[in-house]
């Protein structure tokens, strides 16, 4: 049995099939579905071209590896967008399988699962999951998942749309990420350790550690820091998204909200209490696929 997962984020469209004796096909295209929106109310139309293009081609693999068992889930971007239904109408047919819309916490959990299953431990665990238009919180243990409607693209957008940054452009940032989290993230309790995943996460730690190029065996299990995450914003403010792009390690798609991101993981592992956060590789696409079994 071939088991599969495709996510349609705000930033990114991703792939993940599971195939038969452990083998694993990953694939992640910067499309930028919600750039914009915070204007517009829209996905961004060279954002849903590009996502059709890239399920279209999934759509092909997926055939191509007889994928018996297929979930794929659109999440912020899809939630808030007026046009959305006519999106994913076109998606579906693209991808040649149903493109649900899930809950926040729905997303929550199924990335509580991924990074669980990938960095597994007894501690008390919050799972910290920012996406380009959420980031959730999950401390699955005591039963707990919010979403809070901020994230890398929708920070860009309204904090964030110059490069160079200035200090002052990411003090305001940051606290409005902030006071967001304060107002709607209640931990249960302070947990004994934090697990970052998804792309912003990812990216910083292949940043901080210089790779000459992503490497997914380096990133998995490394530990950012409060200081290194402070110290990859003053870094990344400095920069234009050439030089951003230009960061040997980084999905040049990445480049416009790679710093939004970095102030959101900064506030994350600040509302956590903890001194460090631990990356994982596994996030929403390893919970879909473990679903898929069940």
């Amino acid at each position: 049995m071939t088991r599969a997962a495709v996510d349609v984020g705000t930033n990114t469209v991703r792939l993940f099939i599971e195939v038969d004796g452990g083998r694993e096909i990953r694939e992640t295209v910067v499309v930028g579905l919600g750039r914009g929106m915070e204007r517009s109310g829209r996905l961004s139309p060279d954002g849903v071209e590009a996502a059709i293009s890239v399920l279209t081609e999934f759509g092909g693999l997926l055939r191509r590896h007889e994928a018996s068992r297929v979930r794929a889930v659109a999440t912020a971007a899809a939630r808030t967008a007026s046009d959305a239904d006519d999106f994913l109408a076109r998606a579906t047919q693209a991808l040649g399988h149903p493109v649900e819309v899930i809950t926040g916490e729905e997303e929550a959990a199924l990335s509580y699962a991924g990074a669980l299953a990938g960095l597994p431990g007894r501690s008390s665990t919050v799972v910290v999951d920012p996406g380009g238009g959420s980031t959730e919180f999950i401390m699955g243990e005591e039963g707990y998942a919010v979403s809070v409607p901020i994230g890398s693209v929708r920070l860009t957008d309204r904090a964030l749309p110059d490069r160079p940054a200035s200090e002052e452009a990411v003090a305001a940032a940051a606290g409005m990420v902030g006071r967001l989290f304060a107002e709607r993230v209640r931990l249960p309790r302070r947990p004994e350790r934090m697990i970052g995943v998804a792309g912003t996460f990812t990216s910083l730690a292949a940043i901080h550690l210089g790779l000459e190029r992503y490497d997914r065996e380096w990133v998995h299990g490394a530990v950012l820091g409060l200081a290194d995450l402070v110290a990859l914003v003053a870094m990344l403010r400095r920069l234009d998204i050439a030089e951003t792009a230009a960061i040997p390690s980084l999905d040049p798609g990445r480049a416009p909200v790679i710093l939004a991101g970095a102030v959101i993981a900064v506030e994350a592992l600040r509302l956590s209490g903890l001194p460090e956060v631990q990356v994982s590789e596994s996030d929403l696409l390893d919970g879909i696929v473990a679903g898929l079994a069940e």
